[in-house]
């Protein structure tokens, strides 16, 4: 990759610019043409490093989601993956060590929708799906620094109820066609408007008002991390008393090592996954994550809580979510 992608890549993983003509803007700001931006961003997206540009719409603040996973049986687990990854809710699906093997995030426009999904689910694969939703976020946002890992801090904010009952129509026109990102065009928002039967300044005026009003929680170039020769992330997990969650899980999220943090609810005993407070760590190897893991323990006290850590071993599905499906 050189200083030019890194610079497409990195400065613009948000605050992508509102204007009707972005990839001109982003260009000035870079020292190339109009058509040398689009020209790079095309050749990053065939390559698999981004993913799309476009908005990341804060968790339930726009539909429902969920983190679930499931146990497939040894020799099943393809055939398992397959099934889960087919279905428009999920829009990550991926393979960690652990007995429950399979993790996925499912997303649709209300809560009824994403219990039908899971159920689905369920049905096709014969497998229970352990679903964790989110209580209250510390810091999710993957757009961190490509070169330091620096990232931005997310302040801890508990979750409202999921549900798209504020959005007009117009507004829910603009989410289905914005969900698989902006196209490489001199003039993406105009495209996006003619899609969506609105106007350019509608669309500009909407995504701003979103953005303001935290629905969506960066809008920019969405990267895929092991692409980018981050290979290596674990997903950590301890058991910690209610009322030290929230203290320890800020704390967490201000270490830089940490990529995502958050409290779930923790799954009924029967299913044998009794935990609440969740961070990702991503790295360029797993020795780099493995010592991450063990300083951040070593820093907080975790060694006092119950904790499991699962590495990813493949990953089947991952784009971004959908909260609209046809039919």
């Amino acid at each position: 990759m050189d200083a030019l992608d890194l610079r497409l890549l990195n400065e613009f993983q948000r605050d992508f610019p509102l204007l009707p003509q972005p990839y001109a803007a982003v260009a000035e700001r870079v020292g190339v043409s109009e058509n040398a931006v689009i020209a790079a961003y095309a050749r990053l997206r065939e390559a698999g490093a981004v993913s799309r540009i476009g908005a990341v719409f804060a968790p339930r603040c726009v539909g429902a989601s969920t983190l679930a996973a499931l146990s497939a049986p040894v020799g099943q687990l393809e055939r398992i993956a397959d099934l889960v990854s087919q279905h428009p809710e999920v829009n990550h699906n991926y393979q960690r060590e652990h007995r429950y093997n399979l993790w996925f995030v499912a997303t649709a426009q209300d809560p009824q929708a994403l219990d039908l999904a899971l159920r689905r689910i369920e049905a096709e694969t014969g497998c229970a799906v352990l679903r964790l939703p989110l209580l209250e976020e510390f810091h999710i946002d993957l757009g961190f620094d490509l070169a330091t890992q620096s990232k931005p801090r997310c302040g801890a904010r508990a979750m409202p109820a999921g549900g798209m009952q504020d959005m007009s129509e117009a507004e829910r026109r603009l989410l289905r066609v914005l969900q698989d990102g902006m196209e490489l065009l001199p003039r993406p928002y105009s495209r996006l408007a003619m899609r969506a039967d609105l106007t350019e300044a509608e669309v500009l005026r909407m995504i701003s008002d979103w953005q303001e009003h935290a629905f969506v929680k960066r809008f920019g170039v969405v990267v895929r991390h092991h692409e980018l020769g981050y290979t290596a992330n674990a997903m950590c997990v301890w058991d910690v008393p209610d009322a030290q969650v929230a203290a320890l899980g800020a704390n967490l999220a201000g270490e830089p090592a940490v990529t995502l943090c958050y409290r779930r609810a923790r799954a009924v005993p029967e299913a044998g996954w009794p935990y609440n407070l969740f961070c990702m760590i991503h790295g360029r190897n797993r020795a780099e994550v493995d010592a991450g893991i063990a300083a951040l323990c070593a820093r907080h006290g975790l060694a006092a809580y119950p904790q499991a850590v699962l590495f990813s071993v493949r990953r089947f599905k991952q784009r971004g979510a959908r909260y609209l499906h046809a039919g």
